[in-house]
């Protein structure tokens, strides 16, 4: 995540800051502008707010900011009381308990950092085309009424996750018991967006020939790849072609796990970027390690450009990592046919929001 600075008095914020620790002024997350605003009071009694940073507009507190879960700012000439992500959530943990809302905070603080990369990506624009219908979660408990475990899953527009997911240890154990090098809330949040995205940008837009040519057949039996992925694992080899085991279970997966990937890099690169980091270890023969200057990855025109950014960053990560005694932050190796896919998932994207805003100019000049 990018980092914000106090409109007011310079002070360095982060994403999810609702005051300005130095001038104490309130702060909310507009995310039209990407940007932290200083709030002022408007009319008296009316929960509006203003802010000379955006000129002419009145804002309002999402409406679940009373549980601090949200910090996002709603138009208040909307009559939706729910910011551009929490208009989304379906079913949300018990906010009558301390437990509940700790896991919904948890939870929530992850899915607002996937929708601001969406907002940033132009991927709104895709939701807003379908439809705000078409995309839910659900945060659902184990064990309810005698209810069976709950599975982090997608199914037709409809993302579950599991609250216990929020809890570390038991997330650590799961990530243990499936052989998995990574395992976020964040990280299922990005998986199971792929499938939504899958739907809207692939089979809606008649783009299914060229995705299968680059993931393989989506028509196989999906539940035969799953028993066959858990009873055999994943094939000898596997490395070369995949970002991760599970990727090589079925093309949908291979999808998801190369689309949250993406979502990874993106979001990394661009805190680096924030950050001014400038990746320079010592040259090579042939520098390939060198990497001359920090890049925007909301800008970049090609996968290449963030590979070569990626690389050297991740490395740093993991040697910083190692330094501490910790496992590597980032346990993975991008060969060509990932970095191709990865360069179709980054090709994708730019090409249908460019798509729907060209069709949107076209509409308002008609």
């Amino acid at each position: 995540m990018r980092l914000y600075s106090c409109q007011y008095c310079s002070l360095p914020l982060f994403f999810e800051n609702t005051h300005c620790i130095r001038c104490r002024s309130e702060l909310g997350y507009w995310a039209e502008t990407d940007s932290l605003v200083v709030l002022e009071p408007g009319r008296q009694g009316s929960g509006e707010w203003t802010s000379f940073a955006v000129p002419g507009l009145t804002l309002r507190c999402c409406s679940n900011s009373r549980f601090g879960v949200c910090n996002w700012m709603v138009d208040a000439a909307s009559q939706e009381g729910r910011c551009t992500s929490c208009r989304h959530n379906r079913v949300v943990p018990s906010t009558d308990t301390a437990a509940g809302l700790a896991s919904w905070r948890k939870i929530e603080s992850a899915k607002h950092k996937l929708f601001a990369s969406l907002h940033r990506l132009g991927l709104i624009d895709v939701i807003e085309r379908a439809g705000v219908a078409t995309l839910g979660f659900q945060f659902l408990e184990d064990g309810v009424n005698g209810t069976p475990p709950v599975m982090t899953g997608h199914a037709n527009g409809l993302i579950t996750i599991a609250t216990k997911e929020a809890d570390d240890v038991e997330r650590e154990q799961r990530r243990s018991l499936l052989g998995e090098p990574y395992r976020t809330v964040l990280g299922h949040f990005r998986h199971e967006s792929a499938h939504y995205f899958w739907d809207r940008l692939v089979r809606d837009t008649g783009r299914l020939a060229e995705c299968r040519a680059v993931f393989g057949n989506d028509r196989i039996d999906y539940q035969a790849a799953v028993g066959r992925h858990y009873l055999q694992g994943a094939p000898a080899g596997w490395q070369k072609a995949y970002v991760s085991p599970y990727a090589t279970m079925h093309p949908w997966e291979d999808f998801a796990e190369t689309w949250a990937h993406y979502l990874h890099m993106v979001a990394t690169l661009d805190t680096a970027y924030a950050y001014q980091l400038r990746i320079a270890p010592p040259k090579d023969r042939f520098r390939a390690s060198w990497v001359d200057d920090p890049v925007d990855p909301y800008e970049a025109e090609n996968i290449d450009t963030l590979v070569n950014n990626w690389m050297p960053l991740t490395t740093m990560l993991n040697s910083l990592n190692g330094a501490m005694g910790k496992d590597d932050a980032y346990p993975f190796v991008l060969t060509a046919p990932v970095i191709g896919k990865l360069g179709y998932v980054h090709w994708l994207i730019r090409q249908t929001v460019a798509e729907i805003r060209s069709d949107a100019r076209a509409l308002l000049l008609s």
